[in-house]
């Protein structure tokens, strides 16, 4: 654990020296006067030292400076008086007279060369790394923007074979769109735009983007209006880091440039009145994340002017054969650059041989106010991106004015083709196999079919066992969903079922409701990302057999309130009997201590569980959702009341725990998962009720569970664990000449527990044979290899603690299916 209270601890002080650091202006003024005579010194030059930051004085000898480009020294000189200097306290408003003597010679004009040996560029790159707090826009006290953004998807890398096949003949009217001006003929298909207000305040920090506008072709969802805006599409080139599809790339203006990048001044000329230097830079090392390309830079304020970049071609990430990004800034008021233009093009492709597609992104930014902060009552409110209720409802021509640009005759047909292709009946089908590929389900009408792979499996004490379930459609209803599943082991010969119901109440804010009943079998002890227990896989894939399963009869009611995005609670009322299957049996003492079987546990248990994840964004459909993260910790509190004697419980207890996940960049280094949970139970109650350490008995990695650990192998009534897994993107393999073809990564990965148990917690009941508890803590760890073949990914795994418990692997191979960019 200490580890990870070390992190923290270093982020909030890196965040305090960043703050601390926060370019501000700085003022000064004063008056230039002669030594000799007192009288002021009209048109002298006063400016600070290594920059190109000054003014001159007035007829009365006065001046004034305010800059964010400033150094440590003002200068003072005129032509026949020696030069005076004097020291300047940054970010400060001060006042520095000059006295300036007499010259008896005239100064001899000073010329500065660069080193033999030093690259012309790199005095330039050092002065741009210099500035970078001033000219990137968050030194700003508050700024302001209206932006329009296009996001466009374009079919591309087919042939004229392909578009004449049978099976497009259907489709043949869409390929009028085709455009031929680009190194591959592309097909667009897909276009949004919208139109929003950004907001951003530096202190406290605040940033809110309010979208006015959307337009959205071929997709009714309108939680996708969310991600039309600039939170989510904005690359800024003052970042050390900048992330695209999850990996870090290092800028080539990042504060470590010089280590991942070459740098090449090649031309210099006037861009909209403005003396600028070109740079080509590329990277040092290959398959790096890092970028090709030029920039041009002002010679004065050392403000990027206009960025052409490329990801580099070979560097380590897949499905992308090339992503482009092309920027423009402006100085929209003195000593203040802002981002007027922006362009992203990226070219998706599993392969080079099959088809792909183009996305592309647009951006203009205008009606740019700064440092003009509005009252407090504004950036009040955790959401940070607002969509009007209807944003998708504008009119033609609203948006024939509010377009920074026109659409383009093949944009104009865009809207038009894709609603017609929505509308093919082969095109239909086509979305009918990917949908159930990715969500398990098959749709006839008002009913969905699935999980298909649950439709078979196998165990110990069922045997074949064979299930048929599914769920209502969204053409049954968008807010009411009833679901169900019924299953028969042919070796217990026995039928189980469930079925439930989920009720929208309200969309905003989130209020859902649900019911459910269940008589099933469980794996007690098994995590929440584990395999299900029907799964085929987790049937065939097995280091042991599922031997120790739990008959579960079961009743919930649960409702969910999403107070803003990221916060909610849940509120469930469950009632529960469980009774021991296989190799699992519930003994006890009775009076005389006998050891005497208990048929069966009852519960009922009232649980109040929090979710609190800061600016989390979700892609939500009409009931379910998924969540897209957050760059912040998410921190999860369950409290659980167990209630004797209702509804003929047989215990009563209260359980705590508390949950942290969260996601550290490490820039070219990679990142890395970590999770601690502290966990507590006050009661005297049976082994099955208290916590069941979560373990693995499949081939296939758990990242939540304790891979080299059996179900029921420990148990504890209270308990720290702890995990941290470090992706290193291929940070060493990169250097070795194999697998930087093969494009491997390396992961490293380590968790442990530790516990403690109440032995009076055997009253309630005997602990099973090889069932322990926590007298040391557990551990383990693993060292893998991810991105083989694109998709797997293969841990080796060491058991570093109990290594004489029975029916344990000390050392094993766990592989995981893990598609990422």
């Amino acid at each position: 654990m200490i580890p990870v209270f070390q992190s923290y601890s270093l982020l909030s002080l890196a965040l305090l020296i960043s703050a601390a650091l926060s370019a501000q202006t700085t003022v000064v003024r004063g008056k230039v006067t002669e030594a000799d005579t007192g009288e002021p010194v009209p048109f002298a030059n006063v400016y600070f030292l290594d920059t190109k930051t000054g003014t001159t004085t007035n007829i009365d000898g006065e001046y004034f400076l305010e800059s964010y480009y400033v150094s440590d020294s003002l200068r003072a000189s005129s032509l026949g008086y020696n030069p005076s200097t004097k020291r300047v306290y940054k970010d400060k408003d001060q006042t520095l007279n000059f006295i300036l003597t007499t010259s008896a010679f005239m100064l001899e004009a000073a010329i500065i060369r660069p080193t033999e040996e030093e690259n012309p560029a790199h005095p330039i790159i050092r002065n741009i790394l210099k500035n970078k707090p001033i000219n990137d826009r968050e030194k700003l006290e508050a700024y302001e923007y209206e932006l329009y953004n296009k996001v466009e998807f374009d079919l591309n890398n087919f042939s004229e074979e392909f578009t004449n096949r049978r099976i497009m003949r259907p489709f043949q009217f869409i390929f009028d769109g085709i455009d031929s001006t680009e190194e591959k003929v592309y097909l667009p298909l897909f276009m949004t735009e919208s139109i929003s207000d950004f907001y951003y305040r530096k202190n406290p920090k605040y940033s809110k983007e309010h979208i006015s506008a959307t337009k959205v072709s071929g997709i009714e969802n309108k939680s996708v209006s969310q991600f039309l805006g600039d939170m989510y599409q904005n690359v800024n080139i003052y970042d050390n880091n900048i992330v695209i599809f999850n990996k870090s790339f290092v800028s080539p203006i990042s504060n470590s440039a010089f280590t991942f990048y070459k740098y090449y001044l090649t031309d210099s000329t006037f861009i909209d009145n403005k003396w600028c230097y070109k740079i080509l830079f590329m990277p040092k090392r290959k398959q790096e994340l890092t970028f090709t390309g030029e920039f041009w830079v002002n010679d004065t304020t050392y403000a990027i002017k206009r960025v052409n970049a490329s990801i580099a071609d070979d560097a380590n990430i897949n499905f992308i054969r090339s992503l482009n990004v092309e920027q423009e800034f402006d100085e929209v008021q003195k000593e203040v650059w802002m981002l007027k233009k922006d362009k992203l093009v990226i070219d998706f492709n599993v392969s080079g041989k099959t088809i792909g597609f183009y996305g592309r992104k647009t951006t203009s930014y205008r009606d740019f106010v700064i440092n003009q902060t509005r009252p407090p009552d504004f950036y009040s409110g955790i959401s940070d991106i607002i969509v009007d209720e209807d944003a998708g409802e504008k009119s033609s021509a609203f948006w024939e004015d509010a377009r920074h640009e026109e659409l383009s005759v093949n944009e104009e047909k865009i809207y038009n083709m894709v609603d017609s292709l929505f509308k093919v009946p082969q095109f239909k089908s086509v979305l009918d196999i990917v949908t159930l590929f990715v969500s398990g389900y098959k749709t006839v009408g008002w009913w969905e079919f699935g999980p298909y792979y649950t439709l078979y499996s196998f165990n110990p004490i069922e045997g074949n066992r064979f299930r048929l379930g599914g769920r209502t459609s969204n053409a049954f209803s968008k807010r009411l969903e009833f679901n169900g599943h019924i299953a028969y082991g042919l070796n217990d010969e026995r039928f189980k079922q469930a079925a439930g119901m989920r009720y929208m109440i309200s969309k905003q804010p989130r209020l859902l409701l649900e019911l459910n009943y269940k008589h099933d079998l469980e794996q007690l002890g098994q995590s929440d990302d584990a395999f299900l227990q029907d799964n085929v896989l987790s049937s065939l894939f097995r280091r042991n057999p599922a031997n120790k399963l739990t008959d579960v009869t079961e009743y919930k009611a649960s409702i969910t309130r999403e107070w803003f995005y990221g916060f909610s609670n849940r509120i469930t009322a469950e009632n529960r009997i469980l009774k021991p299957l296989g190799q699992l049996s519930y003994n006890r003492f009775d009076d005389t201590q006998t050891v005497v079987p208990v048929s069966q546990i009852t519960t009922t248990e009232f649980t109040l569980y929090t979710r609190f994840a800061y600016k989390e964004k979700f892609l939500a459909g009409e009931i379910d959702r998924v969540s897209l993260g957050t760059t912040w910790p998410t921190l999860d509190l369950t409290l659980t009341l167990g209630t004797k004697g209702v509804l003929g419980a047989d215990y009563g207890y209260q359980k705590a725990s508390f949950r942290l996940k969260d996601k550290i960049r490490m820039g070219p280094f990679g990142y890395a998962y970590i999770w601690a949970d502290v966990s507590k139970i006050w009661a005297e109650i049976p082994y099955p009720l208290l916590i069941l350490h979560q373990g693995n008995e499949t081939f296939f990695y758990d990242e939540t569970a304790f891979n080299t650990m059996n179900f029921f192998e420990f148990v504890s009534d209270q308990s720290v664990s702890g995990s941290i897994t470090w992706h290193m993107d291929g940070f060493f393999l990169n250097k070795i000449p194999l697998f930087r073809k093969l494009k491997w990564r390396e992961v490293v990965s380590a968790k442990g527990v530790i516990g403690s148990f109440n032995p009076a917690n055997e009253n309630a009941l005997l602990l099973p044979e090889n069932t322990y508890t926590l007298n040391k803590p557990f551990a383990e760890t693993a060292i893998g290899i991810e991105n083989i073949f694109k998709f797997l990914r293969l841990d080796m795994l060491y058991r570093l603690s109990y290594l004489d418990h029975p029916d344990i692997f000390k050392v094993g191979v766990r592989a995981k299916i893990d598609i990422t960019f």
